[in-house]
């Protein structure tokens, strides 16, 4: 893929905004996570602020309180799902220290989704099968689901109707794949930065891009190790599949090493299809991996509000006689700067 002049979109289009609004999610999601079924097996948290019912049943919370949600997939070591753990079974640790869970269920729950599809020049031949495979990928998540289309090459746009933010019409959604021709190169990191903005505006409790490409990024104003740094602020976990395109082999090893860092920072998972053909099975796989993860939260017992990167690590003892496990979830966050609002002096 050449350089060439950004093209100007043959039809009118929303550019997505690059905005604030980490916050809010954190504070919805916290808020929806509390709001806990008679089931759910959950542990005293901290004293500190606690959450409050309202007259209409709702949840809310001050905006003091400080939760950190880690929505975490278990797989074997064959790669299938595991959904029959207790939450004896997991250890949270942020920075090393130990931290108690405060909240733990395992359900399918809806989410706010991005499907971030690459429309090059290079995707040309494989373009309807793709976008077909993005079509599976709705119909097999959950129907309460709220899901945007980005559309990029040299630029991206969101392709839902005018002042639509959100959609769950299959009809609709469709239509927004087929808006843009694929042609010139490929601006990755600027299609990937606005997209997680754009989450955040879901009113739904998680945030999931989806991404189809098989580029190397040559076009984006938007440097990697910041793509790397706001992916990190956000609760969007990214699942990529990118499939071999025609470019060096050198820059698509490197292009590979960096989204593969992407997915892991973020609790995602990446994918190497050997043939678009292959994107269809991949995609149910996703949307079977998001329908089936665990929900853990925990109260930070470090309390300061210094705008640190705190890691995160979860580790599983399963019962005895089960084979090895491994827990895929986001590898931390950035704690709230001090001038965040709600913030208190530590």
């Amino acid at each position: 893929m050449h350089p060439r002049n950004r093209p100007r979109p043959a039809r009118p289009r929303q550019h997505i905004g690059l905005g604030l609004g980490l916050a809010f999610s954190l504070l919805l999601s916290a808020a929806l996570l509390l709001a806990q079924s008679s089931t759910s097996q959950t542990s005293q948290a901290p004293p500190g602020p606690r959450p409050r019912r309202d007259a209409s049943g709702d949840y809310r919370l001050s905006v003091d309180v400080d939760l950190v949600v880690l929505h975490t997939t278990v797989v074997n070591r064959q790669g299938h799902i595991v959904a029959d753990l207790r939450q004896d079974h997991f250890r949270i640790y942020e920075n090393g220290v130990p931290q108690e869970i405060a909240v733990f269920r395992q359900e399918d729950i809806p989410v706010s989704i991005g499907l971030v599809i690459d429309n090059s020049g290079s995707m040309y031949q494989d373009k309807q099968n793709l976008r077909a495979a993005a079509l599976t990928f709705v119909e097999t998540s959950n129907p309460l689901d709220e899901v945007f289309v980005v559309n990029f090459n040299d630029d991206y746009y969101l392709d839902l109707g005018p002042g639509r933010d959100f959609s769950s019409d299959i009809n609709e959604l469709k239509e927004a794949l087929e808006k843009t021709d694929t042609r010139g190169g490929t601006a990755l990191w600027d299609a990937l930065r606005a997209s997680l903005d754009h989450a955040k505006r879901g009113t739904r409790p998680k945030k999931v891009l989806l991404v189809i490409t098989d580029g190397v990024d040559r076009y984006s104003r938007t440097k990697y190790d910041a793509l790397l740094r706001y992916a990190q602020e956000t609760e969007t976990a990214i699942y990529i599949v990118q499939l071999r395109g025609n470019e060096d082999a050198r820059d698509w090893r490197r292009a590979r090493r960096q989204l593969k860092k992407v997915a892991e920072i973020t609790g995602g998972e990446i994918y190497f299809p050997a043939a678009s053909e292959d994107v269809h099975s991949i995609c149910r796989k996703i949307a079977h991996d998001i329908r089936n993860q665990y929900i853990i939260a925990y109260y930070p017992t470090n309390r300061a509000r210094d705008g640190s990167f705190r890691s995160v690590r979860v580790e599983l003892r399963p019962p005895k006689g089960r084979d090895q496990l491994i827990a895929r979830t986001r590898t931390g966050y950035y704690a709230p700067a001090p001038d965040s609002p709600g913030s208190t002096t530590p």
